[in-house]
């Protein structure tokens, strides 16, 4: 369940309170004892101690408290306020707690947010399928915050964008026997309806007639049609005539097709969407937001599977630009479809592209689950915006070195290109080969790594994570000013 965050003006000293403070001298006298202050600035005191817990009878008093200079940055510093209100919710559900107050008592704006944000995000749960899920699921229905500095405009926006995450988590988390390619452009359709933003799904018919070849070949193994999902938020007053796009790597469930995946490298491929999620979800969220801001998301979708008519090592594909391609690996074929969205986003003339996916597990191998590979062309002015907003929202991004010299690698004898580059720097020349269909200031994202986990990561949960979404919604609203 989705709590909702809300602006409150007084404290209720029977209910759950949490008090975020800088200085202990902060605290509402009326609301603690003096042996209570004592006590709580005792325990403050002791080494990695932040956060103390007092049972008030009926209730729970909270305090916490980080100091600032133990850190390098503002960054980690926000980080450390979300974990700490994701830290809280098995004491909250283990007391059936359905509203806590977060107090804002040394005018700790944004750390305030963080801490909503973090105990909201970690609240997620995906028990749709479970007959326990009345008994399974969080008692947590309402977070109220107390603070002066903090605006309704700004907990609206928090509510938004992490209603988006819920959205793409979800999305992520859902099986492909409930999520073809074609439900999922239903269910962007439903997301477009909501937000005011302009959707067209384009059928099998339509992806032929544009001759997609990359998105075509793919779904040749499928018995389900692909889809191409054009989602367009473009508000009166935008700064921006040409718009920013997003494209979404969208495989619904990839088996590695005639390249069959080992089994258990199959079992979480329903994850192979994100991008389509992320990107999704946050044009839906800056919809919904209104930020004033030109915005256009892609979404290539199809299931990559190794039935009858499947393509196959050693096929030659034409892709939407005219692009010939060898394919000699049928389980890099994220690459494909993304391919041809990047050919369709030209026509937008566009003033950035960032694309979002899945795509290699070289970006896992080189990063783990904890970062973003990055790589870019033409973007020198945007690429910097975005990794700071990669780290303040804690979704980094690391740079990879995007040089010539791994062009050479997917060099083909008979075909324009080849669809792999060879056994090293997989990461890269996957990034490589996108970079050959664009024409204007793009941006790659490789999100293999985070996207889905298995073990809970603090407010990251368990399955899809929704990584991108806050990512993207920071970069656009920086943009706008």
């Amino acid at each position: 369940m989705l709590p909702e965050i809300v602006k409150k003006s007084d404290i209720n000293k029977n209910e759950t309170n949490i008090y975020l403070v800088s200085d202990i001298s902060h605290l509402p006298k009326d609301r603690f004892e003096e042996k209570e202050t004592e006590y709580i600035s005792k325990r403050l005191a002791e080494k990695n101690q932040n956060t103390v817990i007092l049972n008030k009878l009926g209730h729970i008093a909270v305090v916490c408290k980080f100091e600032s200079d133990e850190l390098a940055t503002k960054d980690k510093l926000i980080e450390k306020y979300r974990k700490s209100g994701e830290s809280l919710l098995g004491l909250f559900n283990e007391h059936k707690t359905e509203r806590v107050s977060i107090i804002d008592a040394s005018h700790l704006q944004a750390e305030t947010l963080a801490f909503a944000e973090g105990l909201v995000l970690g609240n997620y749960q995906f028990l749709k399928y479970r007959k326990d899920r009345g008994e399974k699921e969080s008692s947590i229905k309402t977070v109220e915050i107390v603070s002066p500095d903090i605006s309704e405009k700004e907990i609206s926006e928090l509510n938004i964008l992490c209603k988006a995450v819920y959205t793409c988590r979800s999305l992520i988390n859902e099986p492909l026997s409930t999520l073809n390619a074609e439900k999922l452009a239903q269910d962007f359709e439903i997301m477009a309806q909501e937000a005011g933003i302009k959707i067209e799904v384009l059928n099998k018919q339509k992806i032929e007639a544009l001759k997609m070849g990359g998105l075509l070949a793919v779904n040749f193994g499928s018995i389900d049609p692909p889809t191409f999902s054009i989602m367009e938020y473009k508000p009166e007053g935008a700064v921006n005539s040409k718009p920013i796009v997003f494209v979404g790597k969208g495989v619904v469930y990839d088996t590695g097709g005639l390249s069959l995946k080992p089994t258990s490298s199959m079992d979480t491929m329903k994850c192979d969407m994100s991008g389509a999620a992320a990107v999704a979800s946050a044009i839906y969220a800056i919809a919904l937001a209104k930020l004033p801001v030109y915005v256009v998301a892609l979404v290539p979708a199809t299931d990559n599977r190794p039935d009858g008519n499947a393509y196959v090592p050693g096929d030659i594909i034409t892709m939407m630009d005219g692009t010939t391609v060898e394919v000699l690996n049928t389980d890099a074929e994220g690459r494909l479809i993304l391919a041809d969205a990047l050919t369709y986003a030209k026509k937008y003339d566009p003033l950035l592209v960032i694309d979002i996916a899945t795509l290699t597990g070289a970006a896992e191998a080189a990063l783990g689950r904890i970062g973003i590979a990055g790589m870019h062309n033409k973007a020198e002015s945007y690429f910097p915006q975005l990794v700071k907003s990669s780290f303040s929202v804690c979704e980094r991004i690391a740079e990879f070195p995007f040089w010539d010299d791994y062009e050479e690698l997917l060099k083909s004898e008979i075909a324009d290109l080849k669809n792999i580059g060879g056994k090293f720097a997989g990461a890269i020349t996957a990034g490589k080969f996108l970079q050959h269909f664009t024409d204007y200031p793009w941006i790659h994202l490789d999100i293999a790594g985070p996207a889905f986990i298995d073990k809970r990561d603090s407010y990251r949960t368990v399955g899809g994570t929704g990584v991108g979404v806050r990512l993207l919604f920071d970069f656009v609203k920086g943009f706008g000013g």
